[in-house]
């Protein structure tokens, strides 16, 4: 049986407001009526973060839709995310240093089951921000006008 990998949410600000260090692969912990609210693709990663708790790592802030037809569920609760150990303990050293923060980049189901991709991140200070705007910005210009000479 081949694997499908479909993405549901991309957290693109996250890849803006920090430097991505490492990316590992979690599972996640979810209800009945949040998995359907993810194959609709009823979800926001933006403002979400990881931390790490009593040997575990919980994800706040990603906000789910409740499903129509279920119970209503809170849909900001934190949910666990799911490693091996081994992945579980170099996580929790390099949260432990100082300035690295756990961010998830994109949610998507591989094969039936959610998973989320958390990266290991630092964050950008504001000039550096400003550099990659001005950079892309003279990217843009400098496509703008190749495509300007092209057409001649």
């Amino acid at each position: 049986m081949e694997k499908y990998y479909k993405v549901i949410s991309d957290n693109r600000k996250a890849r803006f407001d920090y430097i991505i260090l490492e990316v590992y692969k979690a599972g996640l912990v979810l209800t009945g009526n949040e998995v359907k609210s993810l194959r609709l693709g009823r979800v926001n990663l933006q403002d979400s973060f990881g931390r790490v708790e009593n040997g575990k790592i919980v994800l706040y802030g990603m906000h789910v839709n409740p499903y129509g037809q279920a119970s209503k569920s809170d849909p900001l609760r934190p949910r666990q995310l799911l490693l091996n150990k081994q992945e579980l303990v170099k996580l929790m050293g390099k949260v432990a240093e100082k300035g690295l923060t756990l961010v998830p980049l994109k949610i998507y189901f591989d094969g039936n089951w959610a998973k989320v991709d958390l990266g290991v991140a630092k964050a950008k200070k504001k000039y550096e921000k400003r550099d990659a705007i001005r950079r892309r910005t003279t990217e843009r210009e400098i496509e703008k006008a190749f495509r300007g000479k092209n057409r001649d």
